[in-house]
């Protein structure tokens, strides 16, 4: 299972839309607090939809919080600061991915830390980020591409007509 990390959340709207993926992926979500909103907000259950109630959320009270109750987790730490890119590095079966506050993103000290953990994903000109429910799915479907999309619907169905009919 792949575990989406969420250090310091901001926007209930984002977050939302991130449970509402990891449910959809079968990933699990790890909220790490301070949080920029309640759980309970209507923003964020609107953007979750009724996935919410289906999402395995894990809270933690700090980044230290995190550390100590995931020892030896294979992180890696989605950032515009990285110097690669989220597609030139391997995403095992059970890693983690971290992304920082909308604001801010993840504290260049925890960065130094772990420098061959960091990715970025390419951006055009001076844009400084990408919207951070949008950079969760680009990184989580590469993990998830890596590993054959193991355990998802790989086809869909129509609801009126069959494919056999074209």
């Amino acid at each position: 299972m792949i575990n989406i990390v969420l250090l310091e959340p901001e926007i209930p709207s984002n977050t939302g839309n991130i449970g509402r993926t990891c449910v959809a992926t079968g990933s699990r979500l790890h909220l790490i607090e301070p949080l920029g909103f309640h759980l309970d907000e209507r923003n964020l259950r609107r953007a979750g939809m009724d996935y919410w109630s289906d999402l395995d959320v894990i809270r933690y009270s700090n980044y230290d919080d995190f550390m100590r109750r995931n020892p030896g987790a294979a992180i890696v730490y989605a950032t515009t600061k990285g110097r690669r890119l989220y597609t030139q590095v391997s995403y095992p079966e059970d890693c983690y991915i971290m992304f920082g506050k909308e604001s801010a993103g993840i504290p260049e000290e925890i960065l130094m830390e772990h420098p061959d953990a960091c990715v970025r994903i390419p951006m055009a000109g001076d844009t400084r980020s990408l919207n951070l429910s949008n950079a969760v799915c680009v990184v989580l479907y590469e993990a998830l591409r890596q590993q054959n999309f193991a355990g998802m619907q790989l086809e869909g169905e129509l609801h009126h007509h069959r494919w056999d009919e074209v």
